[in-house]
């Protein structure tokens, strides 16, 4: 008698109600949700559905009509005593479950507070996040990325005790995005692109620069096993120093941050690359990486073909102080969206006072048009180490004012560059994209909230 009571029993159906005690229907929704019980996987669907659990106990125990009949027909007698040593075993195993959820790491998949921010444990859920933008605050919400993980050919790489590597790790490979709230879009884009072709990806850190607030809510909960740090730029660093440009968001303080990596990034980091949010990458990173500066302070690819001299005003090239800069350089233009940089010739040769040298000389004298590229060229044209063409498919996004349509430079392609006024994701929300931006499309982890 006592095996059949089993609770064991009770979920095989080896006993059935009689038409005076719980009706089958009854009967089955209840089991569901004991399998349904342990087969969830958050605490908190886990509460929910045990506190169900107990009430429909509770409910079976006080009905005087609940009653089960064995293949031996149980008489009418034993009922109640058979009720309760039902109920005080079944009672057992669900306490004894509970424990195992309240205590074990292995039922709590995820934190608690983590389990609290997911809406019917579904991963693509996010929750919109307002983020100020001037005076119009908008909503913003990203689908989670899938977790990347280290192919076996990385091999061992060096990690302290808590098996996390630090941003100061000899073995990571650095990469500085800014964040703003304009092309927060085409950043995650970057990111979800990096992560998807990088052999291996855990060995990636990502160097945040921004000056929004409540960004790095967004980042986490899309790419929750993302190493990264986030670096608040003070706009008024640049502010008195911008000047007008042919396109008004060039003169985004944040197009400015990149200045100062030297000083905003710790001092343990010797290298890195810089991107900007318009772009994505189709080949592993860490190929742009191992990439030799030689004797050179950047690394970017170069191009001689194109017309130097446009990229300054009549007025820069009629007055020996200010040409006579390139006396002995060979400068030619490179974009300074993908650029590979030795922080430690930086802070050595100062270079972020010789661009802000440069920026006040434009304040006074307008020598150039276009925003942040000209002191780079002024600084550096002529010192670059060459990289590759195919680490800068740049210009895609059109001219600075009509943003047409472009293709591809002929050759490799490792890196696609919406540099110009036209975006993928504002000619796709237009619905008139350029048969290059379905390119991009893929890497988008935007959710319309329409």
């Amino acid at each position: 008698m006592d095996s059949s009571l089993s609770p064991s029993s009770f979920l095989k159906g080896s006993f059935v109600p009689t038409a005076s005690g719980l009706r089958y229907r009854e009967k089955e929704r209840l089991i569901r949700s004991i399998l349904h019980f342990l087969s969830i996987k958050t605490l908190v669907d886990r509460r929910g559905t045990l506190g169900f659990l107990s009430s429909s106990l509770a409910s079976l125990v006080t009905n005087p009509l609940f009653e089960f009949k064995s293949e031996e027909r149980v008489q009418r007698a034993e009922v109640f005593p058979l009720k309760m040593m039902w109920f005080m075993r079944f009672s057992g195993l669900l306490f004894a479950i509970m424990v195992m959820i309240l205590f074990s790491p292995h039922f709590q998949s995820f934190p608690p507070a983590e389990a609290i921010r997911s809406s019917h444990h579904d991963g693509n859920h996010r929750i919109p996040i307002l983020i100020p933008a001037g005076d119009s605050p908008r909503l913003f919400s990203f689908r989670k990325a899938s977790a990347f993980n280290n192919a076996e050919e990385c091999g061992f790489r060096y990690r302290n005790f808590s098996g996390k590597s630090s941003v100061c790790d000899p073995f990571i490979v650095h990469v500085v995005i800014t964040l703003d709230v304009h092309y927060l879009r085409g950043s995650m884009a970057a990111v979800h692109s990096i992560l998807q072709h990088s052999q291996c990806p855990e060995d990636i850190f990502f160097h945040f620069l921004v000056s929004e607030t409540q960004l790095e809510i967004l980042v986490r909960s899309t790419f929750p096993k993302l190493k990264f740090k986030v670096y608040y730029f003070n706009p008024e660093i640049v502010r008195n120093l911008i000047s007008t440009s042919v396109r008004e968001a060039l003169e985004h303080p944040l197009n400015y941050a990149r200045n100062y990596l030297a000083d905003l990034l710790e001092p343990c980091v010797r290298r890195v690359i810089y991107l900007d949010s318009d772009l994505i990458v189709v080949d592993d990173i860490y190929k742009l990486w191992s990439t030799s500066l030689g004797s050179r302070t950047i690394g970017a690819p170069e191009y001689c073909h194109a017309n130097f001299t446009r990229y300054f005003t009549d007025k820069f090239w009629s007055e020996k102080r200010y040409y006579g800069t390139f006396d002995g350089r060979k400068p030619c233009y490179f974009n300074t969206g993908v650029i590979v940089i030795d922080l430690v010739k930086w802070r050595r040769f100062g270079f972020t006072k010789r661009i802000e040298r440069w920026m006040e000389v434009q304040k006074h004298n307008r020598i150039y048009e276009l925003g942040s590229l000209p002191p780079y060229l002024l600084v550096f044209a002529g010192h670059v180490a060459p990289i590759e063409h195919r680490w800068n498919q740049h210009g895609l996004g059109g001219d600075n004012v009509k943003g047409s349509c472009r293709d591809l430079h002929s050759g490799p392609v490792s890196l696609l560059h919406w540099s110009g006024s036209g975006k993928p994701w504002a000619r796709l929300d237009m619905k008139a994209p350029c048969p290059i931006d379905a390119v991009w499309s893929p890497y988008d982890l935007y959710r319309s909230l329409q």
